[in-house]
């Protein structure tokens, strides 16, 4: 398989270059169906089909994972296994919108959406309350996600270099979960490696960012080194942040819901996501997070601005630069509507109220904020009223 250079975008491309090339069927003209009748085009219908479709989906393939989860002999592994679906739950819902934008392939979108997602949460809960510090267990851990992305590896211990072990399959289910599902996208050849790719840099950062404390930064330092000159608009830490978002992982599973996507479009919608939008989810993760990360001694990714004001303009900068990437893609309004509704569920979430930093933070980045934003704002609140 050849993976054209992940720093391909779209975004690079002017409109003459599209031209050029639609006698190659370029994904911009092929995917007009994506961005026509079958995507949601406004925020109502968007909503509509989360309510109708999605929630419900999601909350089964969560139920059908609970039910193993609860079975897994090893008591450490079964509680992290447990809290991740609980506390994190609105990972997947929030990942589950993307099969909004293609129904009629949501039972293979979702179940994928969904086991990867637990993936990621539940190794996050294994690394973050960790009974060991060692990077090559971490590593380890988080090639099950390398697995789960490519129909066909082979399942591996990825318990090896830790003290617990019996999952009683839990984690080999969510991989072959996920394999299985890959295999049914038509046009998942095209993405493969740029997932395989986001994956990594996903894995590179649990590593660095859990190891001893002391070595965190300047680890996580190296490792930006090796990319600095492909982004050279970002700082260090927003680098970092971008590669802790599956956004863009979901973003390629959509794609490649449709037939014959090419490799050379699938590296630019790649390139379109990822960093900014990707940046953006993670950014707004940590802004939220500070008072906890700080009680709890964990690295946050937003305490290393200067001051508040440096602060929002350079997430300000990556909104923007969001907006203006998505505008290339199929589909983009409900590209754009994925924004929307990220700073929406982020910034409406009950922890900005007790930090007065993140409170002055948050009305800054909502100011003048358009009606789609609110409209999300409003629908954030109430989702979480009906799950407290």
């Amino acid at each position: 398989m050849i993976c054209t250079s992940g720093t391909a975008s779209i975004s690079k491309w002017n409109h003459a270059d599209i031209h050029e090339h639609d006698s190659e069927e370029s994904c911009i003209v092929r995917l007009t169906t994506l961005s026509g009748s079958r995507v949601p085009q406004g925020p109502f219908k968007l909503m509509h089909r989360v309510y109708k479709y999605i929630l419900p989906d999601v909350e089964r393939e969560l139920e059908k994972l609970r039910r193993l989860a609860l079975q897994i002999p090893d008591p450490e592994l079964r509680t992290q296994a447990l809290d991740s679906m609980d506390s994190k739950k609105f990972h997947c819902q929030g990942g589950g919108v993307y099969a909004a934008a293609n129904l009629e392939h949501r039972h293979v979108l979702i179940p994928l959406i969904v086991a990867l997602q637990t993936i990621s949460d539940y190794l996050d809960n294994l690394c973050d309350r960790s009974t060991s510090l060692d990077p090559d267990d971490f590593r380890l851990l988080h090639r099950s996600m390398l697995d789960a992305v490519n129909p066909e590896a082979e399942l591996q211990d990825y318990y090896a270099l830790r003290t617990e072990k019996d999952d009683g399959g839990y984690l080999h289910h969510l991989v072959r979960t996920c394999q299985l599902q890959t295999a049914l996208l038509p046009s998942y050849g095209s993405v493969q490696c740029h997932v395989a790719e986001l994956v990594g840099l996903y894995g590179d950062l649990q590593v660095y960012k859990h190891i001893r404390k002391d070595l965190r930064e300047s680890q996580l330092l190296v490792w930006w080194e090796r990319h600095r000159g492909d982004y050279p608009n970002l700082h260090w830490n927003e680098f970092a942040a971008a590669t802790g978002s599956t956004l863009g992982m979901f973003m390629l599973f959509l794609a490649a819901s449709e037939d014959h996507l090419s490799e050379r479009d699938a590296a630019a919608m790649k390139g379109i996501y990822f960093p900014h939008v990707c940046g953006l989810h993670i950014l707004l993760d940590y802004l939220i997070d500070q008072e906890e990360d700080h009680a709890g001694g964990d690295l946050n990714f937003c305490n290393y601005y200067d001051n508040e004001g440096l602060l929002v303009e350079r997430i300000g900068m990556i909104v923007n630069r969001a907006r203006e990437d998505v505008r290339q893609l199929p589909a983009s309004r409900f590209h754009r509507l994925i924004i929307e509704g990220l700073l929406a569920l982020y910034l409406s979430d009950p922890k900005v109220r007790r930090q007065a930093d993140v409170r002055d933070v948050s009305r800054k980045l909502m100011k003048n904020s358009p009606l789609t934003r609110l409209f999300f704002l409003i629908n954030s609140i109430w989702i979480r009223r009906q799950q407290a």
